[in-house]
């Protein structure tokens, strides 16, 4: 690949003009997307809107104009993402709040299985969360395994089988529809985990039969640093499933103030304290940003910035560790190095913003409609420079910082 060559795939690009609706900083080329996306334009008219004449002027009114359905309405915006029915998404809290959540609903749904089965090496987050919720049902195990060892894992026992969809480090992704039956078959429920898959790849949850799934707001989905999550809970679980935080916002009547709880019909017994409304409205305006996009030019030009830096890596002599079909994997892409670190941080000091995942992964989050096939060409020769001159291994590079 040539600059001219990714010059000439930019002008052919369809998705190329949805740059101009994020900030963009003169001079950075962002990788990260799938730790944080960028700030979408019309983000900062909404949200000042939001803090000075909704919260301004118009105070506690604002809970009936609008505030109170938030949660429901942004869930529905978030729902055609992840191939699921309006009424079955409702945005609330965290990732992790919402795992615990479903993980303790789908344990106490029939007391003779008491088994969550997940994988070795799953997102940190996913496995501690899954940790204490097993804790809070008498007689739950958590049964982490390796991947290749997952089918056997499952059987009467298992309760829930807990998948990341797409690999946070590799990218390496499941097939839903496949671990879905198996887990069906074994007569337990499936809950995806779709932090590193909504808006970046094509979901199909009802089409696969998932039953439940959780997600974060502030990747892909551009929500903003810390923006509410999502769950999902497919529509014939709805009345069989229970919120084990039952808060006021998910009581069927919040506002009759009675001492006993009665769940709510429907996704809005998942809520549970008041909701984030300043970042239910950042993620609001970023969601609003993909409607009419067609999720297939998405996944045909994620495939063409992930040939372009593969290329590099390549070149560069790095161990790609992403699958090579674009239908096993997410939209990231992943090098091992023994001084990934320092390399990411080396980059970092020439403009290209990529992360490192501990113990010696580098990875790319290649977001479409961010990101044009110029900037990968253009840090992928930086990626070049930087390993074969050894310019990574200044001293400076290898201090730790908090948030790698």
């Amino acid at each position: 690949m040539t600059l001219e060559a990714a010059l000439a795939l930019d002008a052919a690009d369809p998705l190329a003009h949805f740059r101009d609706r994020f900030v963009q900083s003169e001079g950075l080329i962002y990788l990260d997307g799938n730790s944080l996306g960028q700030l979408p334009k019309a983000t900062i008219a909404a949200t000042t809107e939001l803090v000075t004449k909704a919260w301004g002027e118009r105070l506690i009114r604002s809970w009936n104009e609008g505030w109170i359905d938030a949660p429901a309405r942004v869930g529905a915006m978030i729902a055609p993402l992840i191939g699921a029915e309006a009424d079955e998404v409702i945005a609330a809290d965290s990732t992790s709040v919402n795992l615990y959540k479903l993980i303790v609903a789908a344990l106490r749904r029939d007391p003779a299985r008491t088994v969550v089965v997940s994988e070795a090496g799953n997102f940190p987050t996913d496995l501690h969360i899954a940790e204490g919720a097993v804790a809070a049902v008498a007689g739950a195990e958590l049964r982490v395994v390796e991947r290749g060892a997952l089918a056997e894992a499952l059987g009467a026992d298992t309760a829930l089988l807990l998948l990341t969809h797409v690999h946070y480090k590799r990218a390496e992704r499941f097939d839903m529809a496949g671990w879905t039956k198996a887990a069906h078959d074994a007569g337990a429920l499936v809950c995806w985990d779709l932090s590193h898959s909504a808006g970046a790849v094509k979901v199909e949850l009802n089409a696969a039969g998932a039953d439940l799934a959780v997600g974060c707001g502030y990747k892909y989905l551009n929500g903003g640093p810390g923006a509410p999550a999502f769950l999902y809970v497919a529509k014939r679980w709805q009345d069989a499933l229970h919120n084990p935080l039952s808060g006021w916002m998910g009581h069927a009547e919040p506002f009759g103030f009675a001492d006993a709880y009665a769940a709510a019909a429907g996704m809005k017994r998942w809520l549970t304290g008041t909701p984030s409304v300043l970042g239910l409205g950042a993620l609001e305006s970023g969601l609003a940003l993909w409607d009419g996009i067609d999720t297939a030019q998405v996944a045909a030009k994620s495939a063409a910035l992930w040939n372009i830096f593969h290329a590099a890596g390549t070149a560069a002599g790095l161990e790609c560790v992403t699958p090579s079909d674009p239908a096993k994997r997410g939209s990231h892409i992943s090098f091992r190095h023994a001084h990934a670190y320092e390399i990411v941080q080396a980059l970092i000091a020439r403009g290209v913003i990529g992360d490192f995942r501990d113990p010696d992964i580098l990875r790319f989050g290649l977001t479409p409609l961010t990101l044009s096939h110029a900037d990968i060409w253009r840090a992928g020769e930086m990626l070049v420079e930087i390993v074969e001159s050894g310019e990574y291994r200044r001293p400076e590079f290898a201090v730790r910082n908090a948030v790698t």
